[in-house]
């Protein structure tokens, strides 16, 4: 296998789109050769992707092609007129994850494939290699790509406050910052005194441990 051919049909996994994901082109098609000296043709994935969904299995989302250090999990892949278009999840309780995903927010990140190339899979052309049909193994997440066309368009944060929405907003209370759906539902309902309403007047452990998640809450968005 070749990993470091860099790039930033249709296979996809039931997902949403949670906190944390993202999309972009891990390859594109024609123009000029990347920096190996390769030209990746329209098509080049559809055998591939097809193999993957007949195998119920997916390839791999790492850091720098390292296998030893997955970051998530791809949900969809898809050849367009443009390239390979794919949408990742990064696990944000990864450490490297959670810094893949401030780095990625910050445009600092492109994507790379790693793959075999099948028998009768390239030919030469015009000096470029032109590879026809790849066998893919991995998409990772990278500081610089071959291929400057290969990168990130999107990614989901857990919340914007130039676009607010009540529902990322909710998720980012119970998914992010640790508040129970309940405890969600109530705050957004009513703020904080919607949150405490139903609790004891003595349990003041139950308050202090909300009130910590509400600032928890407070410092994310004052941070973004």
């Amino acid at each position: 296998m070749r990993p470091f051919q860099t790039a930033p049909l249709q296979l996809k996994f039931a997902a949403d789109q949670a906190v944390g994901s993202f999309t972009g082109y891990a390859s594109t098609f024609g123009g000029d050769p990347d920096s190996h000296g390769d030209v990746i043709a329209p098509g080049a994935f559809a055998a591939s992707l097809a193999k993957h969904s007949a195998a119920g299995t997916r390839p791999a989302l790492l850091w720098q092609h390292d296998q030893a250090n997955p970051v998530g999990v791809w949900d969809s892949f898809e050849e367009d007129a443009q390239g390979l278009l794919v949408v990742g999840r990064l696990t944000l309780d990864v450490p490297q994850a959670k810094a893949a995903h401030a780095l990625a927010k910050d445009g600092a990140l492109a994507l790379s494939i790693g793959y075999s190339i099948p028998p009768g899979g390239a030919e030469l052309v015009n000096g470029a290699r032109l590879l026809k049909q790849i066998d893919l193994v991995e998409v990772s997440l990278v500081a610089i790509a071959a291929n400057p066309s290969a990168r990130i368009v999107s990614v989901k944060s857990a919340f914007d406050p130039s676009n607010p929405n009540p529902r990322d907003f909710e998720r980012a209370a119970r998914d992010v910052l640790g508040l129970s759906a309940r405890e969600a539902k109530r705050l957004m309902s009513g703020g904080w005194n919607g949150l405490v309403r139903d609790e004891q007047p003595d349990d003041s452990a139950e308050l202090a441990a909300i009130a910590a998640k509400l600032q928890a809450i407070t410092a994310s968005l004052q941070g973004r």
